[in-house]
């Protein structure tokens, strides 16, 4: 098994598990009353996330492994998990928004209003430069800009801050 395989298995695992995770928050926030937003636009973000990981396992598992870019990568982790204990039962993968709700103001959210979406970036690029593929960090920070500028517009819109 080589160090290119666990990394992909790893990240796969902790996707699958944010999902899970979403899909829980989504349910209880739908359930209390709250709406999504922006739905139309959800597909493309799943699309270019899945082919994103997909193409790095077909790709990657047997590349060598620069440790530099994986300490960045493993840095955003760090960040990411920040940004989802702040959020708590309020993060999902979608826009939901629960009317009276107070925004999220501690954290990285009083530095940034959208921390997720920059660690997300970070990771699209990062990600494929740890096992070399720079075209590929390209391509994917490319595509994920196109998604993210529709998706911090619906969300800013949905918040009342666009």
């Amino acid at each position: 098994m080589t160090l290119g395989l666990v990394i992909l298995a790893l990240v796969t695992l902790q996707r699958l598990a944010e999902l899970w995770i979403s899909n829980r928050n989504t349910r209880r926030l739908l359930a209390k009353g709250a709406v999504e937003q922006g739905r139309s636009h959800y597909p493309w973000l799943v699309a270019v996330h899945g082919l994103w990981l997909g193409v790095l396992w077909l790709v990657a598992p047997s590349r060598p492994v620069n440790f530099l870019w994986l300490a960045i990568y493993l840095l955003l982790q760090v960040a990411r998990g920040w940004v989802l204990a702040t959020l708590g039962s309020r993060w999902t993968t979608r826009i939901i928004v629960l009317p009276g709700e107070p925004l999220v103001k501690r954290g990285p959210y009083r530095l940034l209003d959208h921390p997720n979406y920059v660690v997300v970036a970070g990771e699209i690029a990062v990600l494929p430069l740890v096992f070399g593929f720079w075209d590929l960090a390209i391509l994917f920070s490319l595509l994920n800009a196109a998604v993210l500028s529709i998706r911090i517009r619906e969300e800013d819109k949905a918040l009342d801050r666009g």
